[in-house]
């Protein structure tokens, strides 16, 4: 696609055009989804060698994309590493994600980091290792999650690095905040995650969509300019739960109030469209999307591993243990500091909504836009001018509709 194109051009001209080393260079996946972290590191010139996913839907996607990979079902079934270069693990967020449980890093799910530890101490100790998780593991528990990450790697002799980055640096219109940590003992990951930074992009207002959370409505509903908020796995009853777009001016040919097309909500996570078909329903493609990793980034992790970049410490600061978690720290032998870097590392061509979204979406049923027009009216929350106007015309027309068939 022309957007990948693009990017890697992009990349090279940032890297000064260098050519990739000619040694191959092998990736494991542990936690895989449907191949995130791969198809990005695939483009930067990594080569899957083992993929450990327990989600048989997810299974079927990677079986049919990476061929090549070994396959396994779960962590607990792995006795050990093969050697490789890197490893990959964006590992279960259920327990540290806001709108999950909340039981922080020891919960049933993302306690499940334990196996990527016990695997590490017995693995290749040249091996590079890339966590992922969402933004809230910084504050959960007072920051309980990635104190307990920091030390166990630390304990293995890593160096680390990491930083909260928006998927909408590279060009997607999709406001994903995650937190990836690389973790090296042969390259200072500084010069991987922290060497890149262009800075937060000015805000303004545009006349085509918005996104937002139809589900929500009384504390927050992700609202999001030109863009989408984070696609998630789905709501607290299992149920697929994509974002809802509001079209400002609306037309005769498109609703005023839908849900977008599955195959734009891959391509939103910088897939190509149709790349979850072989699951078996919507609602199960609409869970694997919303977990996956967004493409750009890994391909943007995976050449800034494979060429480091110049990381300069200028305004860090150092940080105590018991300190609140920023935005982007780095440390390793017994020294951590906070680096004042934004959630930006590139700036690329940013793709709006409205000129994105290629496939038709569903319209907002009328029992959905009720429910929510119900919560945002109640609430404290404040919205843009002639949102909740539009919202309720469309409701009213809906129920009017309703009524004359």
């Amino acid at each position: 696609m022309l957007v990948y194109c693009s990017y890697a051009r992009a990349v090279g001209q940032m890297m000064g055009n260098r050519v990739f080393d000619s040694k191959p260079q092998t990736a494991i996946g542990l936690f895989a989804g449907i191949g995130g972290f791969e198809v990005g590191f695939r483009r930067a010139g990594f080569h899957a060698a083992m993929l450990c996913e327990t989600d048989s839907e997810a299974r079927s996607v990677l079986a049919l994309k990476f061929p090549e990979a070994r396959l396994v079902g779960d962590v607990h079934d792995l006795e050990a590493l093969p050697p490789t270069d890197l490893l990959a693990a964006g590992f279960p967020c259920a327990d540290l994600s806001q709108a999950g449980r909340t039981k922080g890093i020891v919960g049933p799910q993302s306690g499940l980091i334990d196996q990527v530890f016990r695997l590490l101490h017995t693995s290749d100790p040249s091996m590079d290792v890339i966590l992922e998780n969402v933004p809230f593991m910084l504050s959960l528990d007072h920051g309980k999650a990635m104190t307990t990450i920091i030390e166990r790697i630390e304990g293995l002799g890593f160096r680390w690095a990491y930083r909260i980055v928006d998927t909408r640096s590279f060009g997607l219109p999709q406001r994903r905040r995650r937190v990836f940590l690389f973790a090296s003992r042969t390259v200072d990951p500084a010069r991987v995650l922290l060497a890149d930074d262009r800075g937060l992009p000015t805000e303004s207002r545009s006349e085509g969509m918005a996104g937002f959370y139809w589900t929500e409505g009384n504390r927050g509903v992700g609202w999001t300019d030109e863009g989408v908020p984070p696609l998630k796995s789905g709501s607290g009853l299992g149920l697929a739960s994509p974002p809802a777009v509001w079209l400002r001016e609306g037309d005769g040919d498109r609703p005023r109030f839908f849900t977008p097309n599955i195959r734009d909500a891959e391509a939103l996570q910088g897939f190509r469209r149709g790349w979850t078909a072989a699951a078996k329903s919507e609602g199960a493609r609409w869970k694997l999307v919303g977990n996956a990793v967004s493409v750009p980034v890994a391909e943007w992790l995976g050449r800034r591993i494979r060429h480091p970049g110049v990381f300069r410490p200028a305004g860090e600061a150092h940080l105590p243990n018991g300190s609140k978690w920023p935005v982007a720290a780095r440390g390793g032998e017994g020294q951590r500091f906070s680096v004042p870097v934004s959630a930006w590392p590139l700036k690329r061509k940013y793709r709006l909504l409205s000129h994105f979204l290629r496939e038709d979406g569903t319209p907002l049923s009328q029992r959905a836009a009720a429910g929510f027009l119900k919560r945002a009216s109640a609430s404290s929350l404040r919205f843009e001018e002639g949102f909740l106007q539009s919202l309720r015309q469309y409701v009213d027309n809906a129920e009017l509709a309703t009524q004359t068939r």
